[in-house]
């Protein structure tokens, strides 16, 4: 009898030692489902990061580049049956094809960031800074044309014509070219940095080009 119960004790303890180990292993898997929880935990911290990857100076280039953008637009609309050069026509015609897309994507941008999209009205004369010579570093705006500026060159026509656009074109490309650099020294996010760096290397050589067709 005293065999028989040493071997049930055996087996009792054997049987102990077991379940604790089972108990062990399933508290590891809890912990480990915990760590995994705590992983997942981190993503919406990510997210928040990607969603906060832009800056005020990208905010401020989107917003002063779509009216900016929308200036030129207005101005290469009115060479298409005014001007009098097929080199001008051909400049304007790549000059809306190049822009609007870029109002297009910066206008998602800034509803994305949950900012102002600068309305497609208003008078340029109107804002602080826009007035056509207005000092660049008080405006953000360079080379944007005042409405007296815009009110001549709807007025003119052929060689005229030709001769105040690329002009005017000019030096709204050169306040862009400025714009853009800024942007590319200051910005944060990435997709508005290689816009501006786009900006700065088209526009540059259409001011090249410009300046060749003044002579």
């Amino acid at each position: 009898m005293s065999t028989i119960r040493t071997r049930r004790a055996a087996v009792l303890a054997v049987a102990t030692v077991t379940a604790a180990l089972v108990l062990t292993a399933c508290g590891g898997d809890d912990s480990g489902h915990a760590a995994a929880g705590h992983g997942t935990s981190a993503s919406p911290s990510a997210s928040a990061s990607a969603s906060a990857a832009h800056n005020a100076q990208d905010v401020s280039f989107a917003q002063g580049m779509i009216p900016h953008h929308r200036q030129a637009l207005e101005m290469a609309e009115l060479a298409a049956d005014r001007a009098s050069s097929a080199d001008v026509k051909d400049l304007a015609a790549r000059i809306e094809k190049a822009q609007d897309p870029e109002i297009e994507t910066m206008s998602g941008w800034l509803k994305a960031w949950g900012e102002d999209v600068p309305a497609a009205t208003g008078s340029a004369e109107s804002m602080p800074g826009m007035d056509h010579g207005a000092d660049a570093g008080m405006s953000g705006m360079p080379g944007m044309m005042g409405d007296a500026d815009m009110a001549k060159l709807e007025k003119a026509s052929g060689e005229a014509f030709d001769t105040m656009f690329l002009t005017m074109m000019v030096e709204h490309h050169e306040g862009a070219v400025a714009m853009a650099r800024t942007e590319k020294a200051k910005g944060a996010y990435e997709p508005a940095t290689a816009m501006a760096d786009d900006i700065v290397t088209g526009q540059t050589a259409e001011i090249e080009e410009m300046n060749k067709l003044l002579g």
